[in-house]
């Protein structure tokens, strides 16, 4: 069953006191769990997503996230606030390296020299020596601006001396993680991809786990969609929850990494508060059952794109 794969799925990603939780048939409460990585880091399952935040706001939505206990932002050069990041971090007194901070290389800079100066832009403008972890934010198999073999390399650079402890992928689909087996023995850490239950993109997440790349869900409430779902929405009342951490904890037991967006205090507090409660092996196949397909898609599809 899903719920059944979802709970193996957890259990080999989750921290190891997160595990025991699982194994054991507790429930599952206490800190964020965290991933283990295949180049054996450690990465929050749940952080910040920064996409759409102004650069203005983006210190204070940030400084509110780190204050209530998230430990893990992810932004892009392409959302133009890596600096609000930055400055937030600094200010919350936290050791930086108790924050995994996830950045993206824009779409212009695909070529090896174009990749190398943006990834000293993002450096510069987050104020950090090192990211936890790149991404090539999409694979851009129509453009001609450079081929992402060759920005993958380039990464690879930044893996080896250490500016970019972890890199990988974002919106691949399972062809283009083929062209980069075929070319690189360095297998991305994450693929981030639009996944949600309107959307399983079930084929490339499938692959991922295959080839133990760790799938990252952007976009994990369909961007508000599912929020006025009537099954969503029933399994909410049910348990006393928003439809927003249902669907949330859904990714979470499905071991999916997630980085909701919100600006907002009191949802930037609701989307941490997933892990005292629990979702049933029925209620987690009965949000899959949502699945569009395609048509659940909210973004561009990576092939056109």
């Amino acid at each position: 069953m899903i719920g059944d794969r979802a709970s193996e799925a957890t259990r080999r990603r989750a921290g190891p006191a997160q595990a025991q939780a699982i194994a054991g048939g507790g429930r599952v409460t206490g800190p964020v769990p965290e991933i283990t990585l295949n180049d054996g880091r450690r990465m929050p399952q749940l952080g910040l997503g920064v996409f759409k935040v102004a650069p203005g706001d983006t210190a204070r939505v940030v400084g509110e996230a780190l204050a209530v206990g998230y430990r893990h932002v992810d932004t892009a050069e392409m959302y133009g606030n890596e600096r609000g990041v930055g400055d937030a971090i600094r200010a919350s007194g936290l050791a930086r390296e108790n924050v995994f901070v996830t950045s993206k290389l824009d779409n212009d800079h695909h070529r090896p020299d174009d990749a190398r100066r943006a990834f000293e832009r993002t450096l510069a403008e987050l104020g950090f020596d090192y990211v936890d972890l790149f991404l090539i934010h999409w694979p851009l198999p129509t453009r001609d601006s450079g081929d992402f073999v060759s920005a993958w390399r380039t990464l690879v650079e930044f893996q080896r001396d250490g500016r970019a402890r972890s890199i990988g992928v974002s919106n691949f689909q399972v062809a283009h993680l083929e062209q980069l087996a075929l070319a690189s023995d360095v297998v991305p850490a994450v693929n981030q991809i639009e996944l949600h239950p309107h959307m399983l993109n079930e084929h490339v997440r499938s692959h991922c786990e295959r080839s133990g790349i760790a799938v990252e869900a952007w976009s994990p409430l369909a961007r508000g969609r599912l929020l006025d779902d009537r099954a969503i929405a029933e399994i909410a009342r049910r348990l006393g929850r928003t439809p927003a951490q249902v669907v949330l904890r859904w990714h979470v037991q499905r071991g999916t990494i997630v980085i909701p967006k919100s600006a907002t205090p009191v949802r930037i507090r609701e989307n941490l508060d997933l892990f005292d409660f629990e979702l049933s092996d029925e209620d987690m196949q009965r949000i899959a059952a949502l699945d569009r397909g395609e048509a659940g898609r909210t973004g561009p599809h990576p092939d056109r794109f």
